[in-house]
């Protein structure tokens, strides 16, 4: 078994048991947790390098060939998306180390620590997975302890927001399996390259209808109009450790998991209509959804949903160039959300709340605060030089290539959306940071700096300002993360790589 693939998935569970165990020491605790994610990160940078031309790495648990056994596969994307979400995963971990150093978070941290890691070891597994039950396996795992992150420091809001989530989460779940039990009736495997190898025989109809489930349970977890609801009724009530991560990653994983079944398993049966009405519809709903809220965290939750059409649309496109542009997205939005939903946990600590009704002159109370927030919201909005202005492009070119009228829809909504995106953020400016401060958010950040935290707050303002120096190295790296991109866009389109290297030569 190809060590590199296994270390995602088992180091970061081993470490769970670890710091479960030093549960009683927190300084310990918190070592371990750092080094365990240092480590998948580091490994991460070696598979994303040993893949970068287009290699695809394949391990088969406990030598059993495919499609019998387990089989892990990293090729340019997984490796890439591993790499970018362990990179966010750590820093996010630090920001949350220093939210405990300062007394500044009510939740356990002895308990936050372990559910942490086996949340990094399902969102690597579902990154990695080469058959549909261990990308199952993988989502259970990363949701089983998002339930458990998402009630820390449980109230009245978050049970509630809880409750939804892991209903909606359950129902989709449910769905899956559903979905994975009639590929099986009708092709006799769960592994994905054989799957692809098999299904070409099935009737078109089947085909389509099997595309059609794959897509919508994926779709509620990815929050896609109209299965979008849950959403942000759930993040924004969240601590914001756990919203930070649930915005930059589980909707992208999600997003993966559209990706890769409908490239791999249905890309010869046509429900690029659908999936466009749906981008188009996703991008514009979620949105104006944004342009009617009064509280930052849910401007943010209903832009991340209007966002995840970006991807959805570049799918519908399905050439390599708009793929390509799909998988440089995905880098550059989960850096920029879990960076904005850090910010808005520094606007909580220095006002108590994000509410825009009772927020002004942020700019005065932090000038580095507001930085934080205009580099990173930029780059949603898509302007330029930032890296959502480079996917953005990429996207809208890959759009007006492909003609036809729904392309060109699908370009004139992204551009609407980008624009509504730069009003919502305008207004959260004009409203939250400009002006004079009210009289009590001087007096609270007053209170903030003589208090006994300001180490706390410190160490969460450093790892803020290392997730904005990781947007703007996307943005200065976009020329190689686009040839990368296209690589592994290239692989998605023609799948004959990536069943020849599950397969085997032998094995087609």
């Amino acid at each position: 078994m190809n060590v590199l693939l296994a270390i995602p998935l088992i180091v970061p569970l081993l470490g769970a048991a670890v710091t479960l165990l030093l549960r009683r020491t927190p300084r310990s605790q918190q070592i371990a947790s750092v080094l365990t994610l240092s480590v998948v990160v580091v490994n991460a940078a070696v598979l994303l390098w040993q893949t970068r031309d287009g290699a695809i790495m394949v391990s088969q648990a406990g030598n059993w060939p495919a499609p019998l056994g387990i089989t892990l596969v990293a090729d340019p994307m997984a490796a890439l998306l591993v790499l970018t979400s362990s990179v966010v995963l750590l820093v996010v971990l630090l920001y949350a180390i220093g939210q405990d150093i300062g007394g500044l978070s009510r939740a356990t941290p002895q308990i936050f620590h372990p559910i942490y890691l086996v949340l990094t070891a399902g969102v690597c597994l579902s990154f990695i997975a080469g058959d549909l039950f261990n990308l199952f396996v993988g989502f259970e795992i990363m949701l089983t302890a998002s339930y458990a992150l998402i009630t820390q420091a449980p109230t009245r809001a978050r049970v509630r927001a809880s409750m939804i989530y892991t209903v909606v989460s359950l129902t989709s779940s449910i769905l899956f399996l559903t979905g994975i039990a009639l590929v099986y009736a009708l092709t006799g495997t769960v592994n994905m390259a054989d799957i692809s190898e098999k299904l070409g025989t099935a009737p078109p109809e089947l085909r389509m209808v099997l595309a059609l489930l794959f897509f919508v349970f994926f779709g509620i977890k990815a929050a896609i109009v109209p299965m979008h609801f849950w959403l942000p009724d759930s993040y924004p009530v969240a601590l914001t450790r756990i919203s930070a991560i649930f915005a930059a990653l589980l909707t992208k994983v999600a997003v993966y998991a559209i990706i890769r079944t409908q490239t791999l398993l249905f890309l010869r049966d046509d429900i690029s209509t659908v999936i466009m009405v749906v981008a188009i519809a996703t991008m514009i709903v979620g949105i104006l959804g944004a342009l009617v809220q009064d509280d930052i965290n849910r401007v943010m939750s209903f832009a991340l949903v209007s966002h995840i059409g970006f991807m959805i649309f570049g799918l519908a496109l399905g050439t390599a160039a708009a793929l390509a542009g799909v998988v440089f997205y995905l880098v550059h939005h989960i850096v920029v959300q879990a960076t904005l939903f850090m910010v808005n946990g520094l606007i909580r600590q220095y006002v108590g709340h994000t509410s825009l009704r009772a927020i002004r002159g942020l700019t005065t109370v932090s000038p580095v605060l507001a930085l934080f927030f205009f580099l990173p919201a930029l780059s949603l909005a898509g302007l330029p030089p930032m890296s959502g202005f480079i996917a953005k492009v990429a996207l809208f070119e890959a759009g007006v290539a492909s003609g036809g009228t729904l392309a060109w829809t699908g370009v004139a909504a992204g551009v609407l959306t980008s624009l509504l995106t730069l009003i919502a953020i305008f207004r959260i400016w004009t409203r939250a940071f400009w002006g004079t401060p009210r009289p009590d958010m001087v007096e609270a950040k007053k209170q903030l700096r003589s208090g006994s935290n300001l180490g706390g707050l410190h160490v969460m303002t450093a790892m803020t300002g290392v997730m904005v120096g990781v947007g703007l190295l996307v943005a200065v790296a976009a020329g190689p993360l686009i040839d990368v991109s296209m690589t592994a866009a290239e692989d998605l389109v023609d799948g004959r790589a990536y069943i020849t290297a599950v397969l085997g030569e032998e094995g087609r």
